[in-house]
């Protein structure tokens, strides 16, 4: 008998869009998280918030933290949920010695960018990056602005 194929659904569970906007983003890590339960099913359901997160390294580690994971209501009783607790990244040597030489020696800034699925496991997309000053924001905004209207002079055009 064949198999069903899954549901093609958003795999996206959060976005931190606040994060592109004020840094500069020069490179992206994959890395996982240690959750619990009832945090898995909180991020079935959608239930996630990483606008206000942070990532800070400590004694060889990373950890996110300042992330909501809101329970569910038909949680369990026996288990306290914290929905802001804080979580370990799950992450190589190698990848955390980077980040931890980055971040002492060049002052980058390590951000969480997305909140994700990847088959059957909870992702995050980790940003390396520098802030962006008032005037590089200014920029943006107005290069975004002319690339809009570039698009739309060439669709009036056609």
């Amino acid at each position: 008998m064949a198999k069903k194929k899954p549901k093609q659904t958003s795999s996206t569970i959060a976005q931190n869009k606040r994060a592109r906007h004020d840094y500069f983003i020069e490179d992206k890590i994959e890395a996982g998280l240690c959750l619990q339960g009832w945090e898995v099913k909180s991020l079935r359901q959608g239930k996630a918030n990483i606008a206000e997160a942070y990532i800070y390294l400590k004694d060889g580690e990373a950890f996110l933290s300042g992330a909501t994971f809101t329970p569910l209501q038909a949680a369990s009783t026996h288990v306290i949920a914290d929905p802001t607790r804080t979580r370990k990244l799950l992450l190589n040597r190698r990848q955390l010695d980077n980040l931890f030489g980055r971040v002492n020696r060049e002052g980058f800034t390590i951000l969480p960018l997305a909140l994700y699925w990847k088959q059957a496991w909870v992702k995050l997309e980790i940003g390396v990056g520098k802030g962006k000053k008032q005037h590089d924001k200014r920029a943006d905004v107005k290069n975004k602005d002319w690339s809009r209207q570039k698009d739309r002079i060439m669709k009036n055009a056609r």
